[in-house]
């Protein structure tokens, strides 16, 4: 019982509709206390610092080079972190809680490991290009070999050429060198030969150069290497073939090593002598087999070196993060005159300022200050940011309404409402409750597993998509609410609140599907009679339903809207909005349209045939004439003539007086009068930073042309507005009829033929069907339809929209970007 009291007290203290109330406060805090006091706020996250620096470089401020240092330690922790990725370990990246190291120690051990992966690197690069040019030199070798064979037995002369590009990093034992250049003197008309290696995607190009560069005088012999091998340039697997160019004269030879060089091929040295081709064969095996050990111990040593990195890493990651933003905060703090203090000011929530002073008192402890941090309210001559205390469920509603305009400070906030209006709104527009049990399912699945997915990095859709759960799952409810209203499971009606109110005119029951049907018992007792489906009158009567219930449901929206101003007006002493724009808006807009609204209810209850579009269009052309068939309470003609002149009336009334009182105000101002304040204490125009004493000026033609725009198009809004509620009508009778077509033109159809594959084939098109057409663009659609009536059709009734979010410095807010 005390929990539940506390709760209500709470409760019932907090303003759910108002921004929270906030102070304007001045830190002076002395040098030693200073990084330890803004650590204590980041933790408390309360607390929104201005920049009093604003006028000064990022280069110029006090603790640049703090700042500097901690964006060089994090570039070696997304170095340290990319390094992990890369060699598969990322699973050794635990969060751990252990002491905090001092920044000075953090930087050092951040740039002994950077030297030591640097290095481990850099060998691990050279030993792996030369153990993948040993790879490509034992497949020349072997692959080349039948080539000089074949020239052997033909009595070719025995030249070797060696390409001047041979790639080696290492030398080797003299006399079995492998990959060093060597040249052998030949006759000059003897026939040489070069190999090597090149990627199989340039062969052809390659050969057709040699061509033509050689004018044909050479002999192309190719063959594939047999398996994708490591490039040592790029370090990626690519096939690749083996060449031989057997070719006469120097500048021949010249020639050709250009063209090697130019097409990146690896050209090698292959004795002609098979005795020879078999030794440095065994050696370059014997070479490989040595840096594969070699690498391998590399490889685990540097495996070693990079877990014992990822088991501190997210740790560096954090307090590297909180460093920096502390000192960006506190480069928005200026010195005092003595140079002893720091001075910071900054926006806090009224019910903050205890905490705030119990952190700061907190840090003048821990850091053995001799003095105080004094904390003091200041004025405010600007408008302060706005903040909503917000929780899981709240917070989605919430930024709905900011993306349209973050709510001036104070202002009402739409988002109290909007957590049933606008998954009503769209339960309207999509009502089918087997539509709404999958839109459930998929919610509650979100919300399940909320405390394992908030863990994990989402796709920017999938993020979205879970930030809204909640709006989802209260989507869902009211979906599966509005399709048993209309009596929709997958198009399908059913019986489920007892039987029908209709029957059959005769035994037969041959007119069933037409007008045959006849009333015999009370109405349905929930939602649309089952008996509607299929009827001859089915569409005219579900049409005329849904378009009567959006109108009501607009203006209800609307009149709660302007409602709403009425708040605004009475909470900022604003007399003139409540007179002149409150009142004419609520006799103008209810005058028109809540009194089509009355009728249609009238129409509902007393069953007349009277024709509203008739009434409502005669109500303007012929206000005198008499009623007749479409009469449906006494005193309507002259209740419609009061209507119609308070209608008018209205317009000058949100027109005229206004501008006039204010100029009268003004002049009553200029003259020294006393006078009571009628207008609000912020200016609607005022941007942050503006202080109310310097709005002096009055120029009466704005002033009048403002609010003869605002009366226009409240005049012409109230018309548009009213159609545009019209929506709901559209897109309940499109998702309806979509799921009528899918159900009978595809699933009952393929339900028809006796073949178990046409059957398959049916279901699987109804599925994928409602799956991406009905559950993902129709959800889709109906959310932005429920958005826009929102944020046009209800807000501009009472929501100027143009202040600033609250921002406190929080450590909790810091995200990889901040990096």
């Amino acid at each position: 019982m005390e929990t539940m009291e506390k709760f209500i007290d709470n409760l019932s203290s907090m303003d759910l509709m108002r921004s929270e109330k906030m102070s304007l406060v001045q830190l002076i805090i002395p040098v030693e206390s200073a990084h330890r006091a803004v650590s204590y706020l980041g933790e408390l996250g309360l607390l929104q610092f201005r920049d009093l620096n604003a006028e000064k470089s990022p280069f110029q401020r006090t603790f640049v080079n703090q700042v500097k240092r901690c964006g060089e330690m994090s570039r070696k922790l997304r170095f340290f972190k990319d390094q992990i990725i890369k060699a598969g370990l990322l699973s050794s990246i635990h969060p751990v809680v252990e002491p905090d190291v001092e920044l000075e120690e953090l930087e050092i051990q951040l740039s002994e490991h950077e030297h030591e992966l640097i290095e481990m690197n850099s060998n691990s690069e050279k030993l792996r290009q030369t153990y993948n040019e040993l790879m490509e030199f034992k497949i020349v070798l072997l692959k080349a070999g039948s080539f000089l064979v074949s020239s052997n037995n033909h009595a070719v002369a025995e030249e070797m050429e060696l390409s001047e590009n041979v790639h080696s990093n290492h030398s080797y034992d003299e006399a079995s060198s492998l990959i060093e250049q060597e040249m052998r003197t030949a006759d000059q008309s003897g026939l040489r030969f070069i190999s090597g290696i090149i990627c199989k995607s340039k062969a052809l190009r390659f050969e057709r150069m040699l061509f033509r560069a050689t004018r044909g005088n050479m002999l192309f012999n190719q063959a594939p290497a047999g398996e994708e091998i490591m490039d040592p340039l790029s370090a990626e697997k690519v096939e690749k073939t083996v060449f031989v160019v057997f070719f006469s004269g120097e500048q021949a030879r010249t020639k050709i090593l250009k063209i090697c060089e130019a097409f990146g091929a690896h050209c090698y040295p292959v004795p002609d002598d098979f005795s020879k081709q078999r030794q440095i064969t065994r050696e370059v095996s014997s070479r490989l087999s040595e840096l594969e050990v070699t690498l391998d111990a590399g490889i685990r040593h540097q495996n070693k070196a990079l877990t014992s990195i990822g088991y501190h890493l997210t740790q560096w990651i954090t307090m590297v993060r909180r460093e920096k933003s502390v000192y960006d905060t506190l480069n928005m703090l200026n010195f005092d005159v003595t140079k002893k203090c720091l001075v910071g000011e900054g926006w806090c929530p009224i019910f903050a300022k205890a905490k705030i002073q119990e952190a700061l008192q907190r840090a003048t402890v821990d850091s053995n200050s001799q003095v105080g941090i004094i904390f003091h309210v200041m004025d405010a001559l600007e408008s302060p940011p706005t903040y909503f205390r917000t929780n899981h469920f709240t917070n989605a509603y919430q930024e709905i309404v900011d993306a349209y305009g973050v709510a001036r400070y104070q202002e009402a906030n739409p988002a109290v409402y909007t957590v049933i209006t606008f998954p009503f709104l769209f339960a309207v527009m999509f009502g089918d409750w087997g539509h709404g049990i999958c839109l459930l399912l998929g919610a509650l699945v979100l919300i399940a597993r909320e405390s394992r997915i908030s863990t994990q990095k989402l796709g920017s859709f999938m993020e979205m998509l879970f930030g809204g759960r909640y709006v989802l799952l209260l989507m869902s409810l009211f979906s599966i609410y509005c399709g048993l209203i209309y009596n929709e499971f997958f198009s399908v009606p059913f019986h489920i609140f007892g039987g029908s109110a209709y029957k059959c005119r005769d035994a037969t029951c041959s007119d069933a599907h037409s007008a045959g049907l006849i009333k015999f018992r009370d109405p349905y007792p929930f939602g649309v009679d089952p008996s509607w489906r299929g009827s001859r009158s089915e569409l005219p009567f579900l049409n005329s339903l849904k378009m009567k219930m959006s109108i009501l449901l607009g203006v209800a929206q609307m009149n709660l809207g302007i409602i709403l101003s009425y708040f605004n007006a009475r909470f900022f002493h604003n007399s003139l909005d409540i007179r002149y724009q409150f009142v004419p808006q609520m006799i103008f807009l209810n005058s028109l349209f809540g009194y089509l609204s009355l009728l249609i209810i009238i129409k509902w209850c007393t069953g007349s045939q009277a024709d509203l579009y008739h009434v409502m269009i005669y109500m303007f052309l012929s206000p005198t004439d008499d009623l007749g068939d479409n009469e449906l309470f006494w005193g309507q003609r002259p209740l419609q003539i009061v209507l119609l002149l308070l209608a008018l009336v209205a317009v000058p009334w949100m027109l005229f007086p206004k501008p006039f009182i204010l100029k009268k105000l003004h002049s009553e101002r200029f003259q020294g009068r006393n006078y009571g304040m009628l207008i609000s204490e912020f200016d609607p125009d005022a941007e942050p930073g503006s202080a109310r004493e310097h709005h002096e000026e009055f120029n009466f033609s704005e002033v009048f042309v403002h609010q003869m725009i605002h009366s226009i198009e409240f005049v012409l809004g109230a018309v548009s507005n009213t159609a545009s509620y019209l929506r709901l009508w559209a897109l309940s009778l499109a998702h309806s009829e979509l799921s009528t077509v899918f159900y009978e033109k595809v699933l009952l159809l393929a339900w028809g033929y006796d073949n178990i594959v046409i059957r398959l084939i049916g279901l699987a098109v109804f599925a994928f069907a409602t799956a991406f057409i009905l559950l993902m663009m129709e959800t889709l659609s109906a959310f932005l339809h429920a958005l826009r009536l929102h944020w046009v059709e209800f807000q501009n009734k009472f929501y100027q929209g143009d202040g600033y979010k609250f921002k406190p410095f929080s450590f909790a807010l810091i995200t990889d970007d901040d990096d």
